[in-house]
């Protein structure tokens, strides 16, 4: 049986692998908040359980059943979030704290109410795909980073990746939020972009690292999560 501190573990590795790098022991001991000692015994006991491939000094990587294992916890978590915020009355910075507790206690059938009750959504509060019952996850391919955008670009924001409660915060604040439409003002070379936003009419200047976790898709190009309303009050 997979327990809750596992899925923790399978969660964390899906998000820092790579297609070429394996997820290193001190980032995953950092997302999860454990010591890199205990992150090596815990890799070691899911490499014995079939969960992951761990390889000392190098990292661990899902294997085909853990990747699953995963998934399904993600699934799980971003219904949570979207359920929360959609039928509850949540903030999209409150929901991700709760999901991480309930994810692990929902049965399979009544994750499928969740869903049904949802209307089948594609996408969660912060616009990241839920994956569909058969564990699949269908990613949006003509969206990109804002920190990756030129000067001029007018984009709509689709997707935001950060999961603290202040930076969410900070942005609703800042009138962003899914839809939203900026316009990439500058991109300066010590790690700050500026955008204006349309719904406030005022530049905002964000660090590299907040816009490198917030997606957009051109206004021509909108993607499927845009067409959702969500209740950010």
């Amino acid at each position: 049986m997979v327990t809750p501190k596992v899925e923790d573990y399978l969660k964390a590795v899906y998000r820092l692998q790579d297609r070429d790098t394996p997820a290193a022991s001190s980032e995953i001991a950092s997302a999860i908040g454990v010591k890199p000692p205990t992150v090596t015994t815990m890799l070691q006991r899911m490499d014995d359980d079939g969960l992951v491939h761990y390889e000392s000094y190098q990292g661990a990587r899902l294997t085909t059943l853990g990747e699953r294992q995963a998934i399904k916890v993600l699934r799980n978590h971003r219904l949570l979030e979207l359920f929360l915020t959609e039928k509850l009355g949540y903030d999209w910075a409150e929901v991700h704290d709760e999901a991480d507790v309930l994810e692990h206690h929902l049965s399979e059938k009544l994750v499928k109410r969740i869903e049904v009750l949802l209307g089948s959504p594609a996408v969660d509060p912060h616009g990241e795909p839920i994956p569909t019952a058969d564990l699949e996850i269908r990613e949006c391919e003509t969206q990109q980073s804002l920190a990756e955008c030129q000067e001029g670009t007018v984009a709509i924001v689709s997707e935001v990746r950060e999961s603290s409660a202040d930076v969410l915060s900070y942005l609703t604040n800042s009138g962003i939020s899914l839809g939203t439409e900026l316009e990439v003002v500058e991109t300066a070379p010590f790690g700050m972009i500026t955008c204006e936003v349309r719904t406030t009419e005022k530049p905002l200047s964000l660090p590299t690292g907040v816009a490198a976790d917030i997606y957009v898709s051109r206004p021509a190009e909108p993607a499927e999560n845009e067409r959702r309303q969500y209740n950010e009050a």
